[in-house]
């Protein structure tokens, strides 16, 4: 009977100790949040983007960059597949990009890709004319009333190139006859609907390559941005139309400021409008990249890359092009971009004269300052 009285004396002294368990505390709040999961990693957008192998992309596709508020998943792939499957079937979110195939779309009113102002590929394209070795050609003004095979007519390499030709050189596009086929293999056609110039001739050679037609000599001459098989196999009989090209192309970007813009990023339009500040964070983690493989080609104390001298070659280039010789955004790249968008018009790329800020997303045509 004692037992009982007592258990029953203690009774309400658990409930009291329930009830007051049951109220949260700063202890059991603060507990319960470091348990809980962080809503911004739950918030994080998942991205596929598909870019080539290159080093001052690398620390974003690694994870040692990060684009605020996305997990981006790099597929590395060569830039032949990326551009066929993306302007093909829109295979994955966010693309490096042909800029000749993306101005054309653009100048088509194809609003379903948004570019941004990265341009993960540069190259000065007077190296990537191709001749036979015994033709007797000398320089680009002999191709005129040539024979000139392109892989495709709206390759970026050969829009910047047919550029050089007339507004240097003083050829037009009806003085050449064009034939177009895949470099290496036949097959290839162009991606994007054309609007050629009156009297240009224009031929499609879907069973041919280039490669073999220059070696037959059923062309005079390649202008591709991927070299013939016999060229690049060390084949004597094809050689470049301008060997001493770097002089050539520090000549013309000293005169024109062109520094031609092969490649730019582009994300799918439905992935953009459901949130448009994805635009502005990838940009900032593409340039935080490249400015990382920049710091790096620079630094002295240890080679970096596998070039000797390769930290002097970065010095030259910041002499000849500035401090920043590998500029992202609109405004240090106008004078590039207002030229490839003349050159595409001329030659029939683009439909119409497209504008530099019709490119890319308004929030991107400038950046904040401090």
């Amino acid at each position: 009977m004692a037992s009982k009285k007592k258990a029953a004396k203690k009774q309400p002294q658990r409930q009291r100790s329930k009830k007051l368990a049951s109220k949260p505390t700063a202890k059991t709040r603060a507990s319960a949040a470091t348990a809980a999961p962080a809503p911004a990693a739950s918030a994080r957008i998942t991205l596929t983007a598909a870019m080539t192998d290159y080093d001052h992309v690398r620390d974003f596709a690694t994870g040692r960059v990060r684009a605020e508020g996305l997990d981006v998943n790099f597929l590395t792939l060569s830039v032949e597949e990326i551009f066929f499957r993306f302007i093909k079937f829109r295979e994955w979110d966010v693309s490096e990009l042909s800029m000749g195939k993306y101005v054309s779309l653009v100048s088509q009113n194809d609003t379903s890709l948004v570019g941004i102002p990265v341009f993960p590929s540069r190259v000065f394209r007077l190296q990537s004319l191709y001749v036979r070795a015994d033709d007797g050609l000398k320089g680009p003004q002999d191709l005129k009333g040539k024979r000139v095979g392109v892989p495709e007519w709206a390759q970026t390499a050969s829009i910047y190139t047919r550029g050089y030709l007339m507004h240097e050189c003083g050829l037009r596009l009806q003085d050449i006859e064009w034939h177009q086929a895949g470099v290496n293999q036949p097959g290839r056609a162009e991606k994007v609907e054309l609007k050629l110039p009156d009297g240009v001739r224009y031929r499609p050679r879907p069973d041919k390559s280039l490669d073999g037609m220059l070696l037959k000599g059923e062309i005079d001459a390649v202008m591709s941005a991927h070299p013939p098989a016999a060229f690049e196999h060390g084949d004597a009989r094809i050689v470049r139309l301008i060997p001493d090209f770097r002089a050539a192309e520090e000549a013309y970007f000293k005169k024109t400021g062109i520094f031609p813009i092969m490649h730019v990023v582009a994300i799918k339009r439905d992935v953009y409008d459901r949130n448009p500040w994805i635009a502005r964070n990838l940009f900032n983690a593409f340039e935080q990249a490249k400015d990382r493989s920049v710091a790096r080609v620079l630094d002295s104390t240890a080679a970096r890359v596998p070039i000797p001298w390769g930290f002097r070659y970065a010095e030259d280039a910041q002499a000849l092009f500035g401090p920043d010789f590998w500029p992202y955004g609109l405004e240090p790249n106008r004078t590039t971009l207002e030229a490839v968008l003349r050159f595409a018009f001329e030659q029939g790329v683009c439909h119409r004269l497209v504008k530099p800020e019709e490119l890319f997303p308004p929030q991107l045509h400038a950046t904040f300052k401090v």
